[in-house]
């Protein structure tokens, strides 16, 4: 089988840069190897620049290109999409020097890998803490740059992504009922603490609306002379609802349960 010129030609120019590289890793120029590490910046070869990056960057402390050397490695890790890595890079670089040359971009992209490493609403919301933390830190620090606006963005998107989570969890409480315990109770104090704690979400009208089921739900499966007490924390939780959100995309469901309840208090014994 024949090999085509053109592939022989890349295959010959893989085998020099290869090459190359390999003698570069072996040089004790530190100056040619940071050279080489920028070259392999602007290429796009982020592996190959963080290598020699991660062994030049402690040599270069004190000397002209520390900075430099410290925030590109940073961005190489970004660039290969290692945002953990690119993360405490950058919070280094941020610590060592907060007046320096990159410090705004460095708290910023710090905050950002973070921000994309974010996992999703139902697991362990850690990183989005931190994240937040760090947008906070870079608004009021840098509140008049062009990537402000941008960093208020996304600190609300993951604040929103906070406020999703106690939804899930209230109304997992409420799917759970009185297994082993009172779910409904709990269902109602982790969405009225996420309104306290989310008060400009999206998603108020589903705390309310999980509150309001959480109560008819357990005055359902209530003793029946406890019921009229708890439907009438049922009309309640249905006030609230209605005159929070009078055209609510829950009206139905709440008028529902309105006229539910008061249909059993009517009838039902009182103490």
């Amino acid at each position: 089988m024949r090999i085509k010129p053109v592939c022989f030609l890349l295959l010959a120019l893989v085998l020099v840069s290869c090459n190359e590289y390999n003698k570069i890793l072996k040089s004790t120029d530190r100056d040619l190897k940071y050279t080489y590490a920028k070259k392999y910046f602007e290429e796009g070869k982020y592996n190959r620049s963080i290598t020699l990056l991660e062994e030049l960057v402690t040599f270069m402390k004190g000397t002209a290109q520390a900075e430099e050397s410290l925030y590109l490695l940073a961005q190489s890790h970004y660039n290969s999409r290692d945002y953990y890595s690119a993360t405490e890079v950058f919070t280094t670089y941020y610590n060592t020097y907060p007046k320096g040359e990159y410090a705004e971009p460095a708290l910023f992209y710090s905050a950002y890998g973070m921000y994309l490493d974010s996992p999703d609403a139902r697991l362990d919301q850690s990183k989005t803490y931190r994240a937040i933390a760090e947008f906070q830190k870079y608004i009021e620090r840098y509140p008049q740059t062009e990537r402000g606006e941008q960093a208020k963005n996304y600190l609300f998107e993951l604040q929103e992504k906070l406020a999703y989570k106690e939804l899930l969890a209230a109304q997992l409480y409420l799917d759970l009922g009185n297994y082993m315990g009172n779910n409904y109770e709990s269902a109602v104090i982790t969405a009225r603490e996420a309104i306290k704690s989310y008060p400009y979400s999206k998603y108020l009208e589903d705390y309310q609306i999980t509150i309001l089921r959480a109560r008819y739900e357990y005055a359902q499966r209530s003793t029946l002379l406890t019921q009229p007490e708890r439907y009438r924390m049922v009309l309640d939780e249905y006030f609230n609802y209605t005159n929070t959100f009078p055209e609510g995309k829950y009206s139905a469901e709440a008028k529902g349960y309105y006229k539910e309840a008061q249909g059993k208090i009517d009838v039902l014994p009182t103490n």
